[in-house]
């Protein structure tokens, strides 16, 4: 018989215990990496919409973009919203009424109330609030449809038959997402004032002729409503690239469907308020 001896070093690394496992990262440690996470994805996100918006940019220079899908979109996108516009445009110049008319009382000033009214409405709340009803209408519903052209490979069809898909479906829509945006804020102002004139005559006996002078009297010029323009056409290019990109960027079938319609949602009005901000902090309002 072969006996084995084993030396006393193996002895001892046989019977060494297994190591311990690695403490878990602390409280620090996990935000910093959130947060990290969170950057890196913003990063990502805005470096894919500009990166989209040339690309739409050179086929709009050489005019690479289809009629009647730009036609088409324009219908379904413009002449559609209305209903909801008119609702929300009316509505507003009630509110904004509502909300001046303790001064107007304890003042007496019935002239201002006008431009009180027009002030806020025509700068601020009429763009602001049609944007956040267009996106959640339209920009919504472009990004669920190209997200599912993208998971049903209509798109992979379409490079097949050497049919540009940035010319024939993202440049159209761009181009009536930004003027549906546009156009839908020039109805919202002159809604917003009729609702806020007629408003004011049922709650506060100030007739509609008062009214809209206190509006023509000089302290509102055609600044102002070019001030609300200006926000709606940059308001409308972030609305139009978040839907396209997210819609673009869909993978993972009918659920990455639904979480491209929440990105785009979210992110286009994250955008709505941040871009508010900067562009009333460089042109004073």
């Amino acid at each position: 018989m072969i006996r084995v001896y084993s030396s006393p070093l193996a002895t001892m690394a046989a019977q060494t215990t297994t190591p311990e496992k690695a403490a878990a990262p602390g409280a620090l440690t996990t935000f910093l990496a959130a947060l990290g996470g969170g950057f890196l994805s913003a990063a990502h996100t805005a470096g894919g919409m500009t990166i989209l918006l040339v690309k739409i940019l050179a086929r709009l220079a050489r005019l690479r973009l289809d009629g009647r899908e730009l036609w088409k979109n324009l219908y379904k996108m413009a002449v559609k919203s209305l209903p909801i516009v008119v609702v929300t445009a009316l509505f507003t110049g009630a509110i904004m009424v509502i909300q001046a008319a303790t001064i107007v009382k304890r003042y007496g000033a019935e002239g201002l109330l006008g431009w009180g009214a027009g002030f806020g409405t025509l700068r601020e709340i009429a763009p602001l609030l049609t944007a956040l009803m267009i996106s959640g209408r339209v920009g919504a519903n472009n990004t669920a449809e190209l997200g599912t052209m993208v998971v049903t490979e209509q798109l992979d069809a379409l490079r097949v038959l050497a049919i540009d898909p940035i010319g024939f479906l993202i440049a159209p829509r761009f181009v009536a997402i930004v003027s549906t945006l546009f156009m839908m804020t020039l109805f919202a102002d002159a809604l917003a004032l009729f609702g806020a004139a007629y408003t004011g005559q049922a709650l506060l006996g100030v007739s509609p002729t008062t009214f809209f002078n206190g509006l023509t009297a000089g302290l509102l010029d055609f600044g102002d409503v070019a001030n609300g323009l200006f926000k709606s056409f940059v308001f409308g290019l972030v609305m139009a690239l978040a839907s396209c990109h997210f819609g673009l960027a869909t993978t993972g079938g009918a659920p990455g469907v639904g979480r491209a319609v929440n990105s785009t949602v979210v992110t286009s009005a994250a955008g709505i308020f941040v871009l508010d901000y900067l562009v009333s902090f460089a042109i004073g309002g």
